[in-house]
């Protein structure tokens, strides 16, 4: 592995352009767009005031800047750097911007979710969409960006409208079998919508393009339900991480329950490989000590295998507050659906890793310190995480591997993003980041 030199960066502002090309970084007015080989600055813009936002467009054109204080986008162009757009909202206010997956037209939601507006970056034309619902997940593209699906609230009740992309005309409008829809999701094939209940009840609904119920799931009453979903890429199964700390997974063709993965807090399975993080100190000579008031030691961790049964510590959460940190928060199946990982966020420190051919735990990853940020990469089988230190740690069916980023110490990840090709990895700190180039020779050495 080879990491970069430090780059200045706002709020974890910094992400890849889908074509793997560029690297583009915000600090707070300017746009820095590098090269990802050589991390030369391309383009540097200037935007109106502090950005908040970054999104590169589909085919990565185009780059918008969203600027949520004073309702305005800015739009800048790769191939043509002079050319640039400047979407204003107005009184009405900007809380979200998203692309259109066509990466020529711009979705912006008016505050307190009044509207949405569709700006179109070639005929200037703008269209409205009314009675978005306020939901954290209640926009969602189709693979391959043919529909758009939309949960709207319209006389205190649920609806559902299917748009087409090409022409943004109304497709289908339904009614949903909900009391307050939390969130909704295209299955990757674009066949079917998930939509689940908020949390107050346990409620699973699968719907067709044409607006039928095809299936609903329920898997108890009277608790806090579903807090997560995530389709796998074949869209052969549906992962529905809960309150209750388990995860269920239904097939695709009855829409039942065909495994119940739960998160322990004893290891007892023979079969599953538990690795710890092992922390060591090693004194820091004098002559690199920065400041007086530098510990005189660092720490250094690796991995090792724990004998089952093995105990994973738990938190226990606050339930006297609003959101606990309890059940399972994060879900995510491996680009070729041989594996899934879970976290369970009252288990802060752990990351779960289940065989899907088997339906069974494969491995437990402990770590030292709270799991921050957990990604798949899109072309291997392999994930990497990191916990807010100075490390960055990997794991694939082969081991797992824990690296000192050789940056200065107050540098700590606490956020990441593999390259499309998996050559490299964005890390990012709270005004720093860096790039982890993975060579040949480490690409598949995953043991630690």
């Amino acid at each position: 592995m080879n990491f970069s030199e430090l780059f200045r960066q706002s709020h974890h502002l910094c992400k890849f352009s889908p074509d793997g090309k560029f690297l583009a970084s915000a600090t707070d007015y300017r746009l820095v767009v590098r090269d990802v080989e050589t991390l030369q600055i391309q383009h540097l813009y200037s935007c109106l005031d502090s950005i908040q936002c970054i999104e590169w467009s589909t085919d990565s054109d185009f780059i918008l800047c969203g600027m949520f204080k004073r309702g305005i986008v800015q739009v800048w162009s790769m191939e043509q750097p002079e050319w640039n757009c400047k979407i204003d909202e107005g009184s009405a206010g900007l809380s979200v911007v998203r692309w259109s997956p066509d990466g020529r037209h711009i979705l912006t939601t008016a505050d307190f979710n009044l509207r949405i507006t569709v700006w179109s970056l070639v005929t200037k034309s703008v269209s409205y969409i009314r009675y978005p619902k306020q939901c954290e997940k209640g926009v969602d593209f189709s693979y391959g960006g043919k529909y758009m699906a939309l949960a709207e609230r319209r006389d205190c009740k649920d609806y559902i409208s299917i748009f087409a992309c090409s022409t943004w005309e109304l497709v289908k409008h339904f009614d949903t079998d909900t009391e307050d829809l939390a969130g909704l999701k295209w299955s990757p094939d674009g066949r079917v919508l998930g939509v689940w209940e908020s949390p107050v009840s346990y409620k699973m609904l699968i719907y067709s393009l044409d607006g039928r119920c095809l299936a609903t799931y329920t898997a108890y009453d009277f608790a806090l339900g579903i807090k997560n979903i995530a389709w796998s890429p074949s869209s052969q199964f549906l992962a529905i991480g809960s309150y209750d700390e388990k995860v269920r997974i239904l097939n695709h063709i009855t829409w039942k329950k065909v495994a119940e993965f739960t998160h322990p807090s004893t290891v007892e399975n023979n079969n599953v490989v538990v690795y710890k993080e092992v922390e060591t100190r090693a004194p820091i000579p004098s002559t690199e000590l920065p400041a007086p008031t530098t510990t005189l030691f660092t720490a250094q961790s690796k991995y090792e295998v724990e004998v089952t049964p093995a105990k994973i510590p738990v938190v226990k959460p606050a339930t006297n507050k609003a959101n606990p940190k309890l059940g399972v928060g994060s879900v995510a199946f491996s680009h070729d659906c041989k594996y899934m990982y879970t976290k369970n966020d009252n288990m802060p420190n752990a990351l779960w890793i289940w065989d899907v051919q088997k339906l069974s735990l494969s491995a437990v990853l402990v770590q030292a310190a709270p799991i921050k940020c957990v990604q798949w990469d899109s072309s291997q089988t392999r994930l990497a995480l990191c916990t807010s230190t100075n490390k960055l740690y990997m794991w694939s069916a082969s081991g797992c591997l824990s690296v000192e980023i050789p940056a200065e110490a107050s540098f700590q990840v606490s956020s990441l993003q593999w390259h499309k090709e998996g050559k490299a990895l964005l890390l990012m700190g709270k005004e720093q980041m860096c790039v982890c180039f993975i060579t040949n020779a480490n690409k598949n050495q995953t043991d630690g």
